[in-house]
């Protein structure tokens, strides 16, 4: 029994590890973009976006040995909104990425 907990908490620390590295990498990538491709894409401000992810890399941060409690689910739910929405709108009005229009 003392085996399966340890695999249990090895397992819970492996995605608080990785929620953690999707909340740093939001954040890093909400500064990376100008105020005006935020306003361009309809998706609220540069500082509305660095204030919800850096609040949910502050969560992220302090639950990272519990990531399915309270802080730890709306620190990656934060992180996943903006990652899951909001970048690839910023990505789109920026011509960053994206597909070419020949359907390759």
């Amino acid at each position: 029994m003392q085996l399966y907990a340890g695999y249990q908490s090895l397992v819970t620390l492996v995605l608080g590890v990785v929620a953690l590295g999707c909340e740093v990498f939001a954040f890093v990538d909400a500064l990376r973009h100008p105020e005006n491709a935020f306003v361009a894409a309809g998706k609220r401000t540069k500082r509305f976006w660095l204030l919800i992810t850096g609040v949910a890399l502050l969560f992220g941060s302090i639950s990272v040995f519990d990531p399915i409690g309270l802080l730890g689910l709306a620190a990656f739910l934060g992180a996943a909104v903006y990652l899951a929405d909001v970048r690839p709108a910023l990505r789109q009005v920026r011509g960053l990425g994206g597909r070419s229009s020949s359907g390759w």
